[in-house]
């Protein structure tokens, strides 16, 4: 239901996505203003805009009233469209950040809610330009350490375990249990009542026996009974709490589910889908461990859901609690439970936090096939480093420093130029390139060697095939044929020049069929030296090598199944 304007005190009825309900009269001057203002907030509330919670909309009444009296200090006592560019611009300068937002965003609802004719302007052009004042930046979410997170999963992992057993406990004592009414007031038959007629407090139940409330308080209660068969606030907050150190969904996300909102696909998938506040509707495939907990967490709740209020039967949450007021089914635990549930296990419970560790914590290699990736895709680089690697862990920061330790190693490598060899001359590879027998420590039978081509791969000789940089020692190099190409063991005879071309040819085949970055990632620097290597054979040489390499396809050159392109 969308936003519904107010009059005679102007006014906004905002009812929210999940049935909240806000209602606010605001009695200011000047009164035109004020209803331009509600008219563009209204543009901006569920299910038009993205304002879609009662203290957010608190947010923009106070912007609205803030300058409302501005602007009635300064004798503007007309509405938006006669608010010059001038004027806006010392509201804005002088507002608080908050407040400078909530108006530009209103002001640009009622002026596209008037056809782009509301504002004057000036006027248009300011509200759509930059922000005078930027809202100040919150420090980096700073992520659990390892002892702090083993702690806080061990902690939920114990309560949400010790709860269900509890609760199969319970479930079997009410199979054995009967009517209280024809067995006596026992525990099983405490249970039994539970299960056939739902939670209920002493009153009910008393009511039920005919013996009154007070008789039943003084023979136990039903609390212990209640809390044994059906989830309590903290079991709840136990739940929430473990599904985020198992999935990373944002704490939002997680807060609004609903039983509708999980895609069973066979009993051990489950596709889940959920609202990210800052963004839109976004779903996840949970890995095993959480389709586990969700399995469980639903068994678990069966008994209570089969009594809930039809309303209330479709959240994923549900819990009842006995309080001196009453007892109350809820759909979502309050906040106050979560710190409840933090205090009584010594520990600062934060959501975002854990959705930080996760992000922090979590395997980087499959982002994009290497283990050395260090931005998450789902994030900037700004905000990435803001947020999570500023923030890195004793083991975090080990992995980074073996990020930039490979780099550097690799930048060494590409930057020393390729062994080409122009002619097979024993005798001028000892004159010409002294470097390079003593960089190798080449003796004559291993130069014969790499002259004769008794020590060839695809793309070159090599200096040792038996003490590669890439296999265990003692046994061939296993690397791919591409791979040679950055080897310091490699030497580029005039032999070798067709396969180079050959490989060159597959690397333009790869480049066609697969994306631009992903080809870079893989075989860049490889494409990159390949150039560099046939620049320094002759043109005569090259031009003999193309006529002999014939037709270039797949099956001149070593390859796997996965690594072919026809």
């Amino acid at each position: 239901m969308p936003a519904e304007l107010l009059e005679d005190p102007a006014g906004i009825s905002c009812v929210f996505s999940d049935g909240r309900r806000y209602r606010r009269t605001i009695a200011a001057e000047p009164a035109v203003l004020v209803r331009d203002l509600l008219k563009g907030l209204a543009g901006l509330v569920h299910p038009h805009g993205s304002v879609d919670s009662p203290g957010t909309v608190i947010s923009y009444v106070r912007g609205i009233l803030d300058i409302a009296g501005f602007m009635r200090e300064r004798g503007a006592d007309g509405g938006a469209a006669r608010l010059s560019r001038g004027l806006l611009a010392e509201y804005w300068m002088q507002a608080g950040a908050v407040h400078e937002s909530v108006t530009r965003r209103m002001l640009a609802s009622f002026d596209s809610a008037g056809g782009g004719g509301g504002l004057q302007e000036g006027a248009r052009a300011l509200a759509a330009g930059r922000h005078f004042k930027a809202r100040p930046s919150r420090p980096p979410l700073v992520p659990y350490t390892e002892a702090e997170w083993a702690r806080l999963h061990q902690a939920c992992r114990d309560d949400v375990d010790e709860a269900f057993a509890r609760h199969r406990q319970a479930l079997r004592a009410a199979a054995r249990g009967q009517d209280p009414r024809d067995g006596g007031w026992t525990a099983d038959n405490q249970r039994w009542l539970l299960m056939q007629l739902g939670p209920m407090g002493d009153e009910r139940a008393g009511a039920y026996l005919g013996l009154g409330g007070t008789w039943v308080n003084r023979h136990g209660g039903m609390r212990t009974a209640s809390n044994a068969l059906f989830p309590t606030a903290s079991v709840v907050v136990a739940y929430r709490l473990l599904l985020g150190v198992y999935t990373g969904i944002v704490p939002d996300g997680i807060a609004g589910l609903g039983i509708g909102d999980i895609d069973w696909a066979g009993d051990a998938a489950v596709l889940l889908s959920y609202v990210k506040g800052r963004t839109a509707a976004e779903s996840l495939t949970l890995p095993r461990r959480a389709v586990r907990l969700l399995g469980q967490w639903l068994e678990h709740s069966a008994p209570l859901r089969g009594h809930a209020p039809a309303a209330l039967r479709g959240g994923l949450w549900l819990y009842y609690s006995h309080s001196g007021n009453g007892n109350h089914w809820h759909s979502r635990p309050d906040p106050s439970a979560q710190a409840q549930w933090g205090h009584e296990h010594g520990m600062n419970v934060g959501r975002r936090r854990i959705r930080t560790t996760y992000l922090s914590l979590r395997d980087r290699s499959r982002w994009h096939g290497s283990s050395r990736s260090a931005i998450d895709p789902n994030h900037t680089p700004a905000v990435e480093g803001d947020h999570y690697l500023t923030a890195a862990t004793p083991a975090q920061r080990d992995a980074l420093d073996t990020i930039i330790e490979d780099a550097q190693h690799d930048l060494l490598g590409k930057a020393h130029p390729p062994v080409v060899l122009a002619g097979e001359d024993a005798a001028r590879l000892a004159e010409d390139y002294p470097g390079l027998v003593k960089g190798l420590n080449l003796d004559d039978a291993a130069i014969a060697g790499l002259l004769s081509g008794e020590q060839d791969v695809f793309t070159a000789a090599c200096a040792d095939p038996l003490s590669g940089l890439h296999g265990p020692p003692g046994k061939p190099c296993p690397a791919r044929p591409w791979v040679c190409l950055l080897c310091p063991l490699a030497v580029f005879t005039p032999r070798h020049a067709a396969n180079l071309l050959r490989l060159k040819a597959f690397f333009a085949r790869q480049w066609t069929q697969m994306p631009s970055a992903q080809f870079m990632a893989v075989f860049g620097p490889y494409s990159t030296r390949i150039a560099q290597i046939l620049e320094r054979y002759p043109a005569p040489l090259i031009a003999a090598a193309a006529a002999g390499a014939g037709d270039v396809a797949d099956d001149q050159i070593p390859l796997r199944p996965e690594e072919r392109t026809t």
